[in-house]
């Protein structure tokens, strides 16, 4: 009679582990395909994405889309010949005068370029004649640009459609007489060599007017085989006798002149007035009062380098005649057709060699009452500015 089989240890673990595998249903095809492929698929288009964004960042063009790059292609003539969008940059002085004094090697420029005037206000900060300037510039855009130089601490609030909206530059303080002044307006040449369309720079005051339309102005200066800053060599007490004799030998007692503070010149004076290290060194030494530097500095330096391109006169008209250390200032009540006929006409001047009744096209000090009597007389007198636009 055959014994029942008793399982041992062994045998009871193997089968409770065949029973346990049986109870297990095994997995779907279907649902791993479910699971997979859209893991898949997610990781394709994060790849192509990944691709696509990179392409992007550094510039490459990406076929069959109408996506444009991200960053501006550096490499196009575009990126070098645009004037700045933001004249509040965030260089130094030295990096700025650096810059500005870059000057391409071929004269002639692959672009088609309209030579502008740039506009330097040099001021302490409001611009209360502003609505006759306004005027002026009106419907000439394209062939001006506009710089303010104020105090640090002063705020505008020039309206979106001013001209002078925005144009504020990094300023620092600057005093009359000191070299913080010269200072100021180097700064000033220095941001509008920026624009390389810049080819006249005028240094213009708050106190300052235009006696002319803008199209009498850019003509007269575009024209011009000369910048226009006075220099004079004075042999008395206010020219010569402010000489320090260390300015030596960068200067000479022969070569020191006196100038107009009120300046207009080209595009090549500019930069050498920007670049210079050697002359600036020797004014901000031996120049100090009662040697006024901003009188000297630019006039001698000028007539060292380049006296053939000086038309050795101002276009900036003031009055001394009133006698002390600073010009007539007018008011409402000196404003007339008569005044300014005066200060326009009738003069006599050389204008590229020859002679020319033209020799004015701006005049100062003019205080904030006079906007109003400007205002009025401007369309009939100056040229510009019709009422009602």
């Amino acid at each position: 009679m055959m014994q029942p089989r008793v399982s041992s240890s062994d045998n009871v673990k193997e089968l409770a582990q065949a029973r346990g595998s049986a109870s297990q249903p095994r997995a779907s095809p279907r649902l791993f395909l479910k699971i997979i492929l859209p893991v898949l698929a997610l990781a394709g288009g994060f790849s192509v994405f990944a691709m696509y964004f990179t392409r992007l960042q550094i510039g490459f063009p990406v076929a069959g889309t109408a996506f444009q790059p991200c960053v501006e292609d550096t490499g196009a003539l575009e990126q070098w010949i645009r004037p700045p969008s933001d004249l509040m940059h965030s260089m130094s002085d030295e990096e700025l005068l650096w810059r500005a004094s870059w000057v391409p090697g071929v004269k002639r420029y692959p672009f088609k370029r309209v030579p502008k005037v740039a506009f330097m206000f040099l001021t302490r900060g409001p611009l209360p004649l502003s609505p006759l300037w306004e005027r002026y510039f009106r419907g000439n855009e394209g062939r001006y640009s506009v710089y303010l130089h104020t105090h640090p601490s002063y705020k505008a609030n020039f309206t979106l459609n001013s001209v002078f909206y925005r144009r504020q530059i990094p300023s620092k303080v600057s005093e009359w007489g000191q070299m913080s002044m010269c200072d100021a307006e180097r700064r000033l040449l220095a941001n509008a060599l920026l624009d390389l369309s810049n080819e006249r720079f005028i240094l213009l005051s708050e106190s300052c007017i235009p006696l002319s339309n803008f199209n009498i102005t850019y003509q007269y200066l575009m024209k011009s085989k000369y910048s226009f800053i006075g220099v004079i060599d004075d042999p008395g007490p206010y020219g010569r006798g402010r000489y320090n004799p260390d300015m030596a030998p960068e200067v000479n007692l022969e070569q020191w002149r006196k100038g107009s503070q009120w300046f207009e010149v080209n595009r090549k004076l500019a930069v050498t007035i920007v670049k210079d290290t050697a002359y600036y060194q020797k004014f901000e030494r031996f120049c100090r009062p009662h040697c006024y530097v901003d009188e000297h500095y630019f006039p001698t330096m000028l007539t060292i380098e380049s006296p053939h391109l000086l038309a050795n006169r101002s276009i900036t008209w003031v009055d001394w005649s009133r006698g002390g250390a600073h010009p007539a200032t007018f008011g409402r009540s000196d404003i007339s057709e008569a005044f300014l006929k005066s200060i326009r006409d009738g003069q006599n001047c050389s204008y590229n060699d020859n002679h020319s009744p033209l020799c004015f096209l701006f005049a100062r000090k003019f205080a904030p009452s006079s906007v109003e009597p400007l205002l009025e007389l401007a369309p009939a007198l100056l040229g510009f500015g019709l009422s009602g636009k």
